[in-house]
């Protein structure tokens, strides 16, 4: 591929602790992007923010006002990995859908392909700007809009199955399925905007488990045994 978007669990950032950040985990992934990027593919990042908070964490306020705490948490997570990027040798650059001062640029779509035409990792935070709309929902959005070849979706188990792992030990995995059958089943890879958006669009998903050894590396460069969710 060309261009790529990667989608990185919050969760999965925070290591073992499973809140904050864990840099030995934040480093690995680093150094394999860094292989991505040092092949020439552009590499599009959104980050999730569950190690910190989720839009639905709190029944007492207003959901509206949980969503954007959300998309600060994700704020921060771009900032902390962006600099560990940095730290291994990468350009990057963050964009957000609304001013954040001088930490974030504001989203163009003009300047995020003259940073991906730079060489340089671009990542794309604060969601979609919107309460009600998941960083599943964003990540696909700016794929499309960026004119990605694909979506990797990184998260905490390795692939989808028909049903939970972590609840059902007999739980099915499926090495491909079709975007109409995760929506037929509500298999919840991504959520249903993003899943229908997927859909209309023709964009690619492929899911994998970014504990694994070298997980980002070998799904990407052909040795993917996640499951791949067609078009």
């Amino acid at each position: 591929m060309r261009r790529l978007f990667l989608k990185l669990s919050g969760e999965a950032l925070a290591g073992d602790k499973h809140t904050g950040f864990d840099e030995p985990t934040v480093t690995e992934v680093a150094k394999q992007v860094k292989q991505i990027v040092d092949q020439g593919i552009q590499v599009g990042i959104v980050i999730g923010g569950g190690n910190f908070w989720r839009g639905r964490t709190s029944e007492t306020i207003d959901r509206p006002k949980a969503d954007q705490i959300g998309m600060l948490a994700t704020i921060m997570n771009c900032i902390y990995v962006s600099e560990i990027f940095r730290s291994v040798g990468m350009k990057t650059e963050i964009f957000t859908p609304f001013s954040c001062g001088s930490m974030t640029q504001l989203f163009s779509k003009d300047k995020a392909n003259e940073c991906f035409e730079k060489g340089m990792v671009v990542f794309f935070a604060g969601g979609t700007g919107h309460p009600y709309f998941s960083t599943d929902t964003g990540i696909v959005l700016r794929a499309i809009e960026m004119e990605a070849e694909g979506i990797y979706l990184a998260k905490s188990i390795d692939a989808v199955y028909d049903s939970d792992p972590k609840v059902n030990p007999n739980a099915v995995k499926y090495d491909e399925v079709s975007i109409q059958e995760v929506i037929d089943k509500k298999l919840a890879v991504v959520d249903l905007t993003a899943s229908i958006m997927c859909m209309e669009n023709k964009m690619p998903m492929y899911v994998f488990g970014l504990n694994e050894e070298n997980s980002i590396v070998n799904a990407i460069c052909g040795k993917f045994n996640g499951t791949k969710v067609t078009v």
